[in-house]
């Protein structure tokens, strides 16, 4: 199959490949670049492990064409914080015991990402309805809720 060239900004850094034009955008984040932190749950977009930042959107990279997102900025968990310094939200996880086996947890933060850039103080029913379509099957959802509205705090607290 002929490649494509794409060139991407992936977390502030910029990549360049040739890509095969069926290649989705998680396996090229997890195999060509090496950023593991977006899993690969369904790959039919019902669970949101795969969830990333694309331009802007919180988008299901199990969805995506590598071609389709040419020329992008594409934000994973991995850009979002540092190991010495969390962001709001990575901490609201820890902190409020907002995941037990991970698995969905970089997904759901970059759902909750988005959420908070568009409504900085969400409501618990708007949080909710802003992680419809990422599943968890380990916690219940409410300790995520609380993680969301404590990385809420913070986000208003520090500007």
């Amino acid at each position: 199959m002929p490649q494509k060239r794409v060139s991407l900004r992936i977390n502030g850094r910029d990549y360049t490949h040739e890509v095969e034009p069926r290649l989705l955008l998680v396996h090229y984040l997890r195999d060509m670049i090496g950023l593991t932190g977006t899993h690969i749950g369904c790959e039919t977009s019902i669970c949101g492990a795969c969830t990333v930042m694309l331009n802007g959107e919180a988008i299901k990279s199990c969805t995506v064409l590598t071609v389709q997102a040419d020329g992008g900025e594409v934000l994973t968990i991995e850009g979002l914080g540092r190991a010495e310094e969390l962001h709001p939200l990575q901490e609201g996880f820890w902190e409020c015991h907002g995941l037990q086996c991970g698995y969905c947890t970089p997904g759901m933060i970059l759902a909750a990402y988005q959420l908070l850039l568009r409504h900085p103080d969400p409501t618990e029913e708007e949080i909710r309805r802003g992680l419809d379509g990422n599943l968890c099957r380990c916690t219940g959802y409410q300790h995520i809720v609380d993680a969301v509205q404590y990385a809420a705090r913070k986000m208003r607290e520090s500007k």
